[in-house]
């Protein structure tokens, strides 16, 4: 095949023997041929049975669903990655609807919190603030120099559950593998970086088993500095890389990304793709209740990043479609922790001061839900339980069908179950979450909940970035990527509750988001290669598939 002898060209024949079976990326396991084992002096070393590669998809199959709980699976998926990582990929693909959760939300979570109790063996790049003036050096000390994306983290706003340091490295390294899966991004193109500044977790500080520095986060001119020097390096390394930024804290995150966006190949998740994919589901339930978001009055519960994030897509989705900018604007309100946001009150950043109304404050969110009559609410703010049936009562009494995003993460962070969304509101609410729940059923009919998962968005994302070396990822792009995908909901799959496709269809999404991504780059003089005779095919043909190369 042309594809082996591409990949083939790649790979160094002086690894062999033992460090062959050590490198997760070139090792096949008991499904290297007689031929292979004399060429890469194997012989010996495994069992003479040659296993086909379902052979040993069973075989991790069956292993992983003999364990009893879903941090016991996680910790096989990923020493199984170590080792074979082209297998690891093939079981994951293949069973996404049971592993994604596994190898990411919610079960990442409780991962990240434990990680330096199963820390087994190092993945990716640890960079601290120890390393300062020698970050480029150090970058240079990973083995493969084509790079296509970097996620990278700090480490201080881990999914739902605060400073984690060190031991967010899970977030990263989940991340990238969800690129792959839902992809097709080569994994040997990846690097999971955890930025290393300290944590003001006391519990990880006295913890012995902690992976991380033992003292407070650095802040303020010494923390900036750190990060410009990390943006320089690795852009002069790894020329024309998307970088990823993920999990850090509100008061960076925005502000990193106002600061980078136009000058280097990045886009924040936890911002943009949130925003882009909640936009999604919104653009689902507007075209099958046939309305429109120039209608709706949104309300969040929460003012941080993501929120502020899925605001400013709303808003710009809007003025795409006609409306004029600061009439965009006018239907989105935030309560965070000190209530409504409204104009005049102290202490407001920029970022809220954009959808700060001019109406008297509130700071009881029911009594808020009252006043604004919502036909929107959309939490993020990591605050369980705060969608009551109270509130969900109110929004039934204004609306046929109000739409309901609990979006924190992980599921016990959840503003409300999606049981308690479909019973409280008598089956009217338009559900989605940002963790998965099972089926509800209600009154005779099954629902099944949607997850706002941003695997539906950053893979496709990325892929459409790298495949056109766009020198930038603008606000548009995020746009097209929920259009496109809410475009790939059908109506069946609407009827029962759902607001996005079937992650059985990933790669196919993926596929299209890219392709619109990489068409939006071409036509708008952002791509830094040629534009291919088509595009999407040409996505298919360099997609990474997990099957087992021939060295012979």
């Amino acid at each position: 095949m042309n594809r082996d002898k591409e990949l083939r060209k790649n790979i160094r024949y002086d690894v062999k023997g033992v460090a062959l079976l050590h490198n997760p990326l070139l090792n096949k396991g008991t499904a290297f041929s007689y031929q292979e084992r004399s060429l890469l002096d194997l012989e010996g070393l495994l069992p003479p049975h040659i296993s086909t590669q379902a052979e040993q998809k069973m075989k991790v199959l069956s292993t992983v669903r003999s364990l009893d709980t879903d941090m016991a699976k996680y910790i096989y998926l990923m020493s199984l990655q170590d080792r074979n990582e082209t297998l690891f990929y093939r079981l994951i693909i293949d069973e996404i609807e049971e592993f994604m959760p596994i190898i990411y939300t919610p079960t990442v979570g409780q991962a990240c919190q434990e990680y330096g109790h199963i820390f087994r063996r190092p993945r990716g790049m640890y960079i601290s603030n120890n390393d300062k003036g020698c970050i480029k050096k150090i970058l240079k000390n990973w083995p493969r120099k084509d790079v296509d994306v970097i996620v990278v983290t700090d480490g201080q706003r881990i999914l739902g559950l605060g400073d984690l340091g060190a031991d967010g490295m899970g977030i990263p390294v989940g991340k990238l593998s969800l690129y792959t899966v839902c992809a097709g991004i080569n994994p040997r193109k990846t690097i999971p970086i955890t930025i290393d500044v300290g944590t003001n977790n006391e519990e990880l500080l006295e913890d012995p088993l902690y992976i991380g520095l033992r003292h407070k986060r650095i802040t303020g001119d010494e923390y900036d500095e750190l990060i410009d020097e990390f943006m320089d390096a690795v852009s002069e390394t790894f020329p024309n890389v998307l970088i990823q930024f993920e999990d850090f804290a509100n008061q960076n995150a925005s502000r990193l990304l106002e600061k980078y966006r136009h000058n280097y190949c990045t886009f924040n998740d936890d911002i943009q793709g949130t925003g882009s994919v909640i936009l999604a589901g919104l653009f689902t339930a507007m075209k099958n209740l046939e309305s429109s978001l120039s209608e709706q009055r949104v309300l969040f519960y929460g003012a941080g990043s993501a929120a502020i994030g899925i605001a400013q897509d709303i808003a710009c989705a809007k003025e795409m479609a006609g409306t004029p900018s600061q009439e965009a604007k006018e239907n989105i309100f935030l309560f965070d922790s000190r209530g409504l946001v409204v104009k005049g009150r102290n202490h407001l950043t920029p970022n809220k001061e954009q959808f700060a109304h001019s109406i008297a404050g509130e700071t009881n969110f029911l009594e808020v839900v009252k006043k604004v009559k919502p036909t929107v609410i959309i939490g993020v703010a990591g605050q369980p339980n705060v969608f009551t049936k109270a509130v969900i009562e109110v929004l039934i009494q204004e609306n046929d069908h109000p739409i309901i995003f609990a979006l924190s993460n992980p599921t016990a962070k959840s503003e409300c179950t999606a049981e308690d969304a479909y019973r409280w509101s008598k089956g009217k609410a338009i559900f989605a979450s940002g963790s998965p729940f099972n089926p509800v059923e209600f009154e005779g009919k099954t629902f099944y909940p949607g997850q706002g998962n941003n695997a539906y968005i950053f893979p496709g994302l990325g892929l459409g970035t790298v495949i056109s070396r766009s020198s930038r990822v603008v606000d548009e792009m995020l746009i097209i990527a929920a259009q496109t995908l809410g475009n790939m909901v059908s109506q069946s799959d609407f009827d029962e509750g759902r607001l996005y496709p079937p992650l059985t269809n990933i790669r196919e999404i993926s596929i299209k988001i890219a392709t619109a991504i990489a068409e939006y780059a071409f036509d708008h003089q952002l791509a830094q290669v040629s534009r291919p005779e088509n595009i999407e095919q040409t996505i298919r043909e360099e997609a990474y598939q997990p099957d087992y190369i021939s060295y012979v």
